[in-house]
């Protein structure tokens, strides 16, 4: 093994990088988001295909939301009672049609956590059709609705790829009723 490692000093050397920066990731602190809008941000900068519902604040969700805690007679902002927090949770969302996520319950831990929950919007469009609402420059043109090759329907070029030997799947479910796919023909099995 020794000898085969000295006439590929190449590979050893980026084995060792390879290594290093593993060992380098696996000792990187994770960063904390303690925050509800770092959690907003996150999922704003990823933005597509999220399971949410969008959701627009009313103009009065905190004084509602004041209202359901005074209801409830919430002895303090704290809400640190499971049954009490789960309580609250659901008569918030009784009032406002607006679930919180399992993955911020245990964010949400005074009542002013819940406001500004409530008074974050959720936008679900994907970026790509965002894009479709903004002014783009002069110089730059993006095809929303894109045309796809296939032999038969091709009139450009008569049904001659650059590609004979590469075909043309349609993997997705909600495209594949508006493009046609196109296996390409082999001349050897």
């Amino acid at each position: 093994m020794a000898a085969i490692l000295r006439k590929t000093p190449i590979l050893a050397g980026s084995l060792h990088r390879t290594f290093a920066s593993a060992a380098k990731a696996a000792k990187a602190k994770p960063v904390k988001t303690g925050s509800i809008s770092a959690v907003g941000e996150s999922i704003a900068a990823k933005g597509f295909l999220r399971p949410h519902k969008p959701y627009s604040p009313p103009a009065d969700a905190a004084e509602r939301i004041r209202s359901v805690a005074a209801s409830l007679q919430l002895k303090s902002d704290q809400l640190g009672n499971l049954a009490e927090k789960f309580e609250f949770l659901n008569a918030c969302f009784q009032e406002l049609q607006h679930g919180v996520p399992n993955s911020q319950v245990h964010e949400l831990r005074t009542v002013s956590d819940v406001i500004a929950f409530y008074q974050t919007s959720v936008d679900t469009t994907v970026p790509f059709d965002a894009l479709k609402r903004i002014e783009l420059p002069e110089n730059l043109h993006i095809q929303y609705e894109y045309v796809r090759f296939h032999p038969e329907t091709d009139t450009k070029f008569d049904g001659k790829t650059a590609f004979p030997r590469s075909s043309t799947l349609v993997t997705g479910l909600k495209y594949r009723g508006k493009y046609e796919g196109h296996e390409a023909k082999r001349s050897w099995p």
